[in-house]
């Protein structure tokens, strides 16, 4: 008989035959019970972060675009008429609209607000901000209208000042203008024509879009001003390179930052809270290790005579540290698998009939979302094994170093 199958053979007669060891067989038993509770709950707790930073992602994207062009002259962007052309013949960019940033007030029947207003383009924002082609009333059409200049406005804004579609409200220019009495604000009437909902409050309540001619007119800036360009690229993850080499082929004054810069602190935090609790649940899989030390050394305790005639027979050191490494090896590999189907199938559950509810006005989603990597999967996999591993070096080496005729003394 080779000798691994000799081994492998011992080692899984030690850890199922119950005759004489019920109580270390229970042990081995909860060491596999705890790698598994650990490796899915690893999954499980991996694929919900993985879950709320998409949705945040994507939220966040749906409002901002995946890069926007500056520039450190503003009168540069006024210059430039082809801007946009040179910025679409980009490779891998594949939208780009003009935009005006600015702060103003908006009053309406409900009160007074300050809003981020934004000034767009209708005919080529929608293309680049999925938000606009997704607003619970009204299009972004509607911005070009006749009579009143329209507006869009987040949905908990609308609530906040009790508008609707087809309200009347006034923006507010901090900037002003001057007339005759000296320095007064510039005020411009809009109409409501469209309310999106984006699930993150931040924009929901202080988010405002109009066109880009509304936008100079109430800012009282040039005809031809704007503040950037935004654009899409069609590799999310590849968008900072992208956008140098963008930056690169506008030159200066121009430069170009990327949504991954833009929003860095942020992924940056949500990152580390996972690293962060992939440490914690490893503390669970650890548990279960230390079971198996426990199982292991009571098992070269009860088979001390065993190890001793084997040695007798001609089993060598290495074999019987092997014998003890394969049966807590095989302790991590089943608990690991049980934990993957374990937290795969809780992760299914929850994926397609979404049984956990969030409250709307607290989450930006009304369920616990789930995204489970196959990189995770296997590092939670891996790690789960190497502990497991570890904790047979121990109790291996000492069966190891047992001197049969010490052991058979007294039999």
């Amino acid at each position: 008989m080779p000798r691994m199958r000799f081994e492998l053979f011992v080692a899984l007669r030690y850890l199922f035959s119950r005759r004489k060891q019920t109580f270390i067989y229970v042990i081995s038993l909860m060491s596999i019970l705890g790698v598994a509770i650990g490796v899915g709950a690893l999954v499980v707790v991996l694929g919900v972060y993985n879950g709320l930073t998409t949705d945040m992602r994507d939220k966040i994207l749906g409002a901002n675009a995946h890069g926007i062009v500056l520039s450190y002259l503003p009168s540069a962007l006024e210059q430039n008429e082809d801007v946009l052309q040179r910025v679409r013949s980009v490779q891998g960019v594949t939208g780009a609209t003009p935009f005006i940033y600015t702060e103003v007030m908006l009053s309406g029947g409900g009160g007074v607000k300050g809003v981020v207003l934004r000034g767009i383009d209708p005919q080529t924002a929608p293309s680049v901000l999925s938000m606009l082609r997704q607003m619970r009333v009204g299009t972004a059409a509607g911005l070009e209208r006749e009579g009143a200049p329209g507006v869009i406005i987040g949905d908990e804004l609308a609530k906040k000042l009790h508008l609707t579609e087809g309200s009347r409200v006034n923006l507010l220019s901090p900037s002003g203008q001057k007339t005759a009495s000296g320095h007064a604000p510039r005020i411009r009437s809009f109409e409501v024509v469209g309310i999106f909902k984006t699930g993150m409050f931040e924009y929901d309540s202080s988010l405002a879009f109009v066109s880009l001619a509304a936008a100079r007119d109430v800012l009282g800036l040039p005809e031809n001003y704007l503040s950037g360009v935004e654009i899409t690229v069609d590799d999310l993850f590849a968008a900072d390179t992208i956008c140098a080499r963008l930056a690169e082929e506008l030159g200066a004054p121009f430069y170009v930052r990327s949504w991954m810069e833009m929003n860095a602190n942020l992924f940056a935090a949500l990152k580390l809270e996972k690293i962060g609790m992939f440490i914690l649940l490893t503390m669970v899989v650890l548990i279960g290790s230390f079971s198996i030390v426990t199982s292991l050394v009571m098992l070269v305790m009860e088979k001390t005579r065993d190890i001793a005639i084997m040695m007798s027979m001609g089993a060598t050191r290495g074999m019987i540290r092997r014998i003890f490494m394969f049966q807590g090896s095989i302790i991590g590999v089943i608990g690991t698998l049980l934990g993957y189907g374990l937290g795969l199938s809780l992760g299914w559950l929850l994926k397609r009939y979404r049984f956990i509810k969030l409250p709307e006005n607290v989450y930006t989603l009304d369920h616990l979302p789930i995204s489970i990597s196959v990189t995770d999967v296997l590092i939670v996999g891996a790690s789960a094994l190497l502990l497991c591993f570890l904790a047979t070096l121990y109790p291996a080496r000492q069966a190891s170093r047992l001197q049969p005729a010490e052991a058979l003394r007294y039999e």
